[in-house]
């Protein structure tokens, strides 16, 4: 894509602007910030992905993967706001979740042992159990306040802490996999992923691109059970006191 095509495509940004405007939406600045940051942001990224490939440094590799965990970890908290200690399960079920499917992909040989592999699929898989821990977190605050009346009887009739949510973590885990398992059903009737995509629009062959977007959409199913059901097994104390009533 050429600086000038490039250009072009901010007439999307002036457009949403437009419409905000029209609307009286307020959203004018936000939409603004967002353009810039995400720009410098991409720019920022595809310089230093372009010196890894260059260098194919392990330990630059891990550093990347490590703050990407660290980012993905950040967001998702925010969904957690209020609970104790909830920063560093949500770290521990997407680390565990990125080691065992990338250590699986370069185990099997699916994929090639070098940065240009495994800094896009990695940031992909974090990126997808990040948002699969937001909506755990989510549910499961619902959960927890639509059930109290239920958790609590079940307390007062000597139920333990993990038998009275149960329910409520079996519920959440599902929610939170919902969107990718609906995704799977879909993919390339109603939209074709960005992945693939990419590959297509770069020359290489449609199925070859269609490979590795299986390779990706399976991980990504795999993922989502990992990540919720750790994050589940990890967290659901915190919403309890010490002496094991709901807060």
């Amino acid at each position: 894509m050429s600086t000038l095509a490039l250009g072009f495509t901010l007439t999307f940004v002036m457009i949403t602007v437009a419409l905000s405007k029209w609307q009286k939406l307020g959203l004018e600045k936000d939409i603004a910030v967002g353009t810039i940051r995400g720009a410098l942001q991409l720019l920022f990224i595809g310089y230093v992905l372009h010196f890894i490939f260059q260098t194919e440094h392990w330990g630059l590799i891990f550093i990347i993967i490590a703050i990407m965990i660290l980012i993905a970890t950040h967001n998702a908290g925010k969904r957690g706001e209020g609970l104790k200690g909830i920063y560093w399960r949500i770290a521990a079920a997407i680390a565990v979740t990125e080691t065992l499917t990338m250590s699986l992909m370069l185990g099997l040989h699916i994929i090639k042992p070098t940065s240009q592999f495994i800094i896009p699929i990695s940031g992909m898989t974090i990126g997808s159990s990040m948002i699969v821990c937001g909506l755990f977190l989510n549910q499961m605050n619902r959960e927890v306040q639509s059930s109290r009346g239920e958790i609590e009887a079940l307390l007062a009739l000597g139920s333990s802490v993990r038998q009275a949510i149960q329910q409520a973590l079996q519920r959440s885990v599902k929610a939170s996999m919902i969107p990718t398992i609906d995704g799977m059903k879909t993919v390339g009737l109603v939209q074709l992923p960005g992945m693939m995509t990419g590959m297509i629009i770069a020359g290489a062959n449609p199925v070859e691109a269609v490979r590795y977007q299986m390779l990706i959409l399976f991980a990504f199913t795999a993922a989502a059970a990992i990540t919720s059901i750790i994050l589940s097994i990890l967290s659901y104390k915190l919403w309890f006191t010490r002496e094991m009533t709901l807060k």
